[in-house]
């Protein structure tokens, strides 16, 4: 169900420029600094409603803010390519407002469906940033400390693969009923979309931008796990991980993991269903 539902938005993100043109490593500081703004509004709003309502229960079991929030990463990474006064230098673009406004909906009126935004963004962080880290710190020449890819950084976490294992189990023990779950999924894949109109704007301010683009100068297939083949292409194998991969473009946009849902909240479903 979950694989059908998503089938045209998994499409769309496969012809991406953006997705094109990180295999190729190929990256505009510019855009990245434009994705980095829209992760830290987004990241924000579900931060904010994840705290009103820690208490809710679908919210509570995968209430995990030393471990997983991004707002003040984010906050760092900001600082280092705006300055001290980035707060005044930054505003959330149409798309991200209309994110940012679902986000916060749900938080008041149905914040169970919170867990579909916080595991299509936690989890997909955790299944690509390690890689994009590296990639983007060597494509900008960004410092080995750290600087400016916070947002990859968790702290907190010493195994992302056991981390992700927990997070499951941990949504697994919550007691949802057939017509929740379908809702989730429902939430899940809107996200998703969501991503998909921040990449478009992404795209247009490299098109436009007179910035030149850094890069490797070559495909970087052995870096994704492909052997010369796009990982991003429906007949990968290792999908699994890959197409998370593109849900973590350098630009730091880090849209919405499709691998994530599919692989988490499709486990999820037939682990629950009666």
């Amino acid at each position: 169900m979950l694989l059908a539902g998503t089938k045209e938005s998994h499409t769309k993100t496969e012809i991406s420029q953006l997705g094109r043109d990180f295999y190729k490593g190929i990256v505009k500081k510019d855009v990245l600094k434009k994705g980095i703004e829209a992760l830290y509004f987004i990241y924000s709003a579900m931060e904010d409603e994840l705290e009103r309502n820690k208490d809710h229960p679908y919210i509570a079991p995968i209430y995990f803010p030393t471990e997983l929030y991004r707002r003040e990463a984010l906050a760092q990474d900001l600082q280092y390519f705006y300055g001290v006064d980035w707060e005044s230098l930054i505003s959330p673009s149409p798309a991200t407002t209309l994110w940012v406004k679902r986000i916060h909906e749900v938080g008041k009126k149905d914040p169970g469906m919170l867990v579909a935004h916080c595991y299509v963004r936690y989890i997909g962080d955790l299944s690509g940033g390690h890689l994009l880290n590296n990639v983007a710190k060597k494509v900008l020449r960004l410092p080995a400390t750290g600087d400016g890819l916070r947002f990859y950084q968790f702290e907190g976490i010493t195994s992302h693969k056991g981390f992700k294992q927990l997070y499951r189990s941990k949504l697994n023990e919550v007691d949802v009923e057939m017509e929740t779950k379908l809702s989730i999924v429902d939430e899940a894949i809107r996200a998703y979309d969501y991503s998909l109109l921040v990449i478009a704007e992404l795209e247009e301010i490299g098109k436009t931008s007179k910035e030149e683009a850094t890069g490797f100068g070559h495909s970087h297939a052995g870096a994704m796990g492909g052997e010369g083949k796009c990982p991003f292409s429906s007949g990968n194998t290792a999908a699994g991980e890959s197409a998370t991969y593109l849900s973590h473009i350098p630009n730091q946009l880090a849209v919405a993991a499709l691998v994530a849902i599919l692989a988490g909240f499709t486990a999820w479903y037939s682990l629950r269903a009666p």
